[in-house]
């Protein structure tokens, strides 16, 4: 296998097992302590910016290339989304992918319903490409997906004159009847979420006008950015209430060449595990470091993490950097910033783990958004690190963990996942460091955003097993 983990290789035997494993049998697994860690960790694509490529790429005219693609299950489910909407989205192999759009207001009906799998981005953002067209579709997803709340988005399409109609509690299965003359809208987000807000402004691209979606606290700008490289009339302002982000509609997009970034999400798990085996110094290379992103990474340092970035540059518009991790001993527990949230939201299960190897007492709050995640978040990283001997106190909007450090994290239980690729992950950290194998209850979802996972961290140096091998 070649150094770059074979990435090509992997990700396509991965998109194999993805629809096996993701919905079928319960993957257990076990991770033990781990020797140092060494190497070049070539994460995955960044899925938020995958997810985004296939559907501007959909909503332009013409040939959008698009290579790096994360071909992870969430992101093969908006593909084939995109081909139901009429959009020709083809594989070229070695993460190339090429979108044929149809052009702002060109998607047509799907004839069968929408299945995001476990994708709260996928479905949400679709749902808002889709409302501001005269079609019909209706949408639906795993068990996760199906108990997450939709109301965050249904509301808002709601007032450029899209319908919804789906379970009790604003669940899906849902069909959505879009706007057949659809108005412009001005849109004040009431919480911090960047599905919310793309929703709205790919809705927008059909509406007449100006679509304005006030935010209070500015979340990741993939899509703005986005929408201004593909050609979208966008302006983006901080003022005393707020980011105002103000979007002209009835566009005509151009096709891009996009190069994604390597994601900062999938990256935190290889750079925590360096932080907490000894010995260890890995090298992520290609990072996407967008301020709207990197809260983690500020976090870690400001613990006492010997994190550092190499050759930073911009590409595509993004931040990219090569980042190193080594092994980090004397980490302390500190209060994380509460407006820090937004730009981490993703890696707080695994920020966590950290913090148990950490000495002292790491305080998260202001995170509520985590209890609405694929899984209530909060309460499935309290309940493992119990089980693994760690003194963990929770609430509504936060949660403290009491550091033991670097060597007296005991491990030894057994996590349930509930259906959560990151908090599947996050255990399978936890073990790596910790005194005694950690297990968990199924490893399956773990595909939905990083493939390659497993393989990467066995080249890295690491011990993972699935219990049914």
């Amino acid at each position: 296998m070649d150094p770059a983990f074979g990435l090509g290789y992997l990700a396509h035997n991965a998109k194999e097992e993805i629809y096996m494993s993701a919905h079928g049998t319960p993957v257990p697994m076990t991770s033990r302590k781990s020797g140092p860690l060494s190497g070049e960790a070539n994460v995955p694509g960044d899925k938020s910016i995958s997810h985004r490529s296939l559907i501007l790429g959909a909503m332009a005219v013409g040939n959008t290339k698009i290579h790096g693609l994360l071909e992870g299950r969430d992101v093969m489910d908006t593909a084939k989304a995109m081909r139901a909407f009429g959009a020709t989205v083809t594989d070229h192999g070695d993460a190339h992918w090429t979108v044929q759009g149809v052009g702002v207001g060109g998607f047509c009906e799907p004839e069968d319903v929408i299945d995001c799998g476990n994708s709260g981005t996928g479905v949400r953002l679709i749902i808002g490409a889709m409302a501001t067209h005269a079609i019909t579709a209706t949408f639906t997803g795993d068990a996760s997906l199906n108990g997450r709340p939709m109301a965050r988005v249904t509301d808002p399409i709601a007032l450029f004159g899209a319908t919804a109609h789906g379970r009790t509690g604003g669940r899906l299965p849902m069909t959505i009847i879009g706007a057949k003359d659809p108005v412009p809208v001005q849109y004040r987000v009431p919480m911090p979420s960047a599905q919310v807000k793309s929703a709205v402004l790919l809705a927008g691209l059909n509406a007449p006008g100006e679509t304005v979606v006030i935010e209070k606290e500015a979340t990741r700008d993939h899509t703005e950015r986005m929408l201004k490289g593909f050609g979208a009339d966008i302006k983006v302002e901080d003022t005393d209430e707020g980011r105002v982000i103000t979007l002209k509609g009835y566009p005509e997009l151009a096709p891009q060449t996009i190069v994604v970034p390597r994601d900062p999400s999938s990256a935190a798990f290889p750079v925590c595990a360096a932080l907490i085996c000894a010995g260890s110094d890995v090298l992520v290379p290609n990072i996407g470091l967008n301020p709207t992103r990197a809260g983690l990474f500020a976090t870690l340092r400001d613990m006492g993490a010997d994190l550092t970035y190499e050759n930073e540059r911009i590409e595509g518009g993004e931040p990219v950097a090569d980042l190193r991790a080594r092994f980090s001993p004397d980490m302390k527990g500190i209060k994380v910033p509460s407006e820090r949230a937004a730009s981490m939201i993703d890696e707080y299960p695994v920020l966590s783990v950290v913090a148990s190897f950490a000495q002292g007492q790491t305080v998260m709050r202001g995170v509520k958004e985590l209890r609405v995640k694929e899984s209530d978040r909060i309460d499935a990283m309290a309940t493992g690190l119990r089980a693994n001997g760690m003194s963990v106190e929770d609430g509504e909007d936060w949660w403290i963990v009491d550091g033991r450090g670097i060597s007296d994290v005991p491990g030894g239980g057994h996590c349930e996942t509930h259906l959560d690729h990151r908090i599947a992950m996050s255990f399978m950290i936890l073990g790596m460091g910790s005194n005694e194998p950690v297990r968990i209850d199924d490893g399956g979802p773990i595909v939905t955003s990083f493939p390659i996972f497993e393989d990467l961290m066995a080249q890295l140096g690491a011990s993972i097993t699935r219990d049914d091998r």
